[in-house]
């Protein structure tokens, strides 16, 4: 962590957050649910979805007029097990946690559950969506697509989102299996954290129009917004390395994301029309998988957890003392970050500054 950071403890900044959401038209107990997505990702050192995206992603937008701060959440179609809702491009963390509550409610009713939505926005980080059907003792899974980033293998130009796939699963453990990632080797929000740092990004993230790597996080932001610069999927360029599946699975997500709701997709999620900015549209989906349906609740999660300590367990390479599970790395930092908070550098803390004085907000001395 680099010298400058300010570490603010996380109630203030979970306060500061409600009271930014609600300076900008948020209803109080909506600012609540766009606030606790946003501090859990910090919680669990996700920096890159945290409160670094208060600002550009939702505070900026907002005002932008290409999000709305009142949600209109809108059922469309439903049936026993399924849904599809229109979010009308209000609050994503609004519309997505209401949508993953109707996959867990009907998944308790009939075993599975799933809702897909259209014209969203941003909704943080997707594991708190999976981690809520976890809670409610079910398999939680959730995907979203996102404005253009990857290229398909063999190609240099931007067309899928970052298209994170998702999956939660209830362990025996103090922390449950958590699988949240994109479908590209890195996403914008990590390029940010770069540039806010002022570090250069590692070689095999991003090419450009030639096919070049890129690894000035600046100019990519702005390549990216351009067109002239793409992320590489999963796997990296090529074939080589399976770059091919990362992009597959990517394009999994476009279509769950898009077809079955009737939504936007790909080049359709730039956010700008004839030069001007306009909502994302952005689409998501949510399925609940009542574990009970298949199994008792505690034989799965000691099977899993078996899984998991076998695995840790494994032989190691040399030069390696530990082998993790998706879910451990995330737990290990809320065991240190707790009592410290989140770490603001400093373009971040301008950030908050500048948010704190436009809206006159009282009571926070970043």
């Amino acid at each position: 962590m680099e010298k400058d950071v300010k570490w603010i403890d996380f109630n203030t900044m979970e306060r500061f957050m409600i009271d930014v959401f609600k300076g900008v038209g948020v209803p109080e107990e909506e600012a609540k649910i766009c606030a606790d997505v946003l501090i859990e990702a910090d919680k669990q050192g996700i920096d890159s979805h945290g409160t670094n995206r208060l600002k550009p992603i939702y505070y900026d937008r907002i005002n932008d007029g290409i999000q709305f701060a009142k949600t209109n959440f809108e059922i469309v179609k439903e049936g026993p097990t399924t849904a599809v809702v229109d979010g009308h491009n209000g609050m994503g963390m609004v519309i997505s946690k209401r949508s993953m509550e109707m996959a867990i409610e009907k998944a308790k009713k009939y075993g599975m559950g799933m809702v897909a939505v259209r014209n969203s926005t941003h909704y943080g980080i997707a594991g708190y969506y999976a981690k809520m059907a976890v809670d409610a003792g079910m398999i939680g899974i959730t995907g979203t697509n996102a404005r253009p980033s990857i290229a398909p293998t063999f190609g240099v130009e931007n067309m899928l989102g970052t298209n994170p796939l998702t999956f939660g699963m209830p362990t025996d453990e103090d922390f449950p299996f958590m699988l949240d990632c994109a479908t590209s080797i890195t996403q914008r929000g990590k390029i940010e954290v770069y540039d806010k740092i002022g570090k250069e990004m590692p070689e095999g993230w991003v090419i450009d129009e030639e096919g070049n790597y890129q690894t000035d996080p600046h100019k990519v932001l702005q390549d990216l917004v351009k067109g002239t610069a793409a992320l590489t999927p999963l796997g990296g360029a090529g074939e080589e390395l399976g770059g091919y599946k990362g992009y597959g699975y990517a394009t999994v997500v476009e279509i769950l994301s898009a077809a079955l709701q009737g939504g936007s997709f790909l080049k359709m999620l730039l956010g700008f029309e004839n030069g001007k900015k306009v909502p994302y549209r952005l689409g998501h989906f949510f399925i609940a998988i009542d574990i009970s349906a298949f199994t008792e609740l505690d034989d799965f999660k000691n099977t899993t957890g078996d899984i998991l300590r076998t695995l840790r367990n494994s032989k190691k390479a040399k030069g390696q003392d530990r082998i993790y599970t998706p879910g451990e790395k995330e737990y290990d930092t809320w065991l240190y970050r707790k009592d410290k908070g989140v770490p603001v550098n400093q373009e971040l803390l301008k950030d908050l500054i500048a948010m704190r004085d436009e809206l006159g907000l009282e009571g926070y001395e970043f």
